[in-house]
C-alpha cells in the first residue's frame, strides 16, 4: 500500500477521536498583503467591523490549528458578523513584517501574531497579539470568547513617560 494512501487514514482516525484541532492553510505567500490589508480595512469602514490579521504560515502547527477554528461553523459566524479576517504569510518571520511595523508591532516573535484593528485600522490588540504561538493547544471556549467578547487593550503612561499596554 502506498504512504499517501495511509495519510488520509491516520488524519481521518485523528478527526474521529477529537485529540487533534481542525487545521486549515490559509496563508498565501503569492498574496499581495497589503493589497489585502487595504481591501479588508476599507470593507470594515463600510461595515463598521473590526479587521483581524493573522500573520502566520502554513509550516506553523499553531497557525494552522487557529486557521482551522476560525473555519468551524461556530466560528466563521461569530467572525464574519464582527471582523473582517485577513490571513498574511509571514513566511519563517522574514516575510510581510512590514504589516506588523505598519500597525505597531516591530517584529513577529512566534506565530501566529494576531493584530485585531478598529475600522480606522488602530491596532486594539498591542499587548496580546504577539501571545498566540500556542493557539493550537488553547481551549476552543477560550479562544472563542476572546473574539466573541473583544475589547481594545488600554495604554497608560508609566511612571518613566514610556507607554505601557494594559
Amino acid at each position: 500500500m502506498s504512504l499517501l494512501m495511509l495519510v488520509p487514514a491516520v488524519a481521518s482516525a485523528a478527526a474521529k477521536s477529537g485529540s487533534e484541532h481542525p487545521e486549515a492553510r490559509p496563508y498565501d505567500k503569492t498574496a499581495e498583503a497589503s493589497v489585502v490589508v487595504d481591501q479588508a480595512l476599507e470593507r470594515a469602514a463600510a461595515t463598521g467591523k473590526k479587521v483581524i490579521l493573522v500573520m502566520g504560515a502554513n509550516w506553523c502547527h499553531d497557525s494552522r490549528g487557529l486557521a482551522g477554528w476560525f473555519a468551524k461553523p461556530r466560528f466563521a459566524d461569530m467572525l464574519t458578523e464582527r471582523y473582517e479576517t485577513v490571513y498574511i504569510d509571514v513566511g519563517m518571520r522574514d516575510r510581510n513584517i512590514d504589516i506588523a511595523q505598519r500597525f505597531g508591532i516591530k517584529q513577529i516573535k512566534g506565530t501566529p501574531t494576531i493584530l485585531v484593528l478598529s475600522s480606522a485600522g488602530v491596532l486594539l490588540n498591542p499587548k496580546s497579539a504577539p501571545k498566540w504561538r500556542n493557539a493550537a493547544s488553547r481551549d476552543e471556549d477560550d479562544i472563542f470568547h476572546y473574539f466573541e467578547s473583544f475589547e481594545p487593550e488600554t495604554e497608560s503612561k508609566t511612571e518613566t513617560g514610556k507607554q505601557e499596554n494594559r
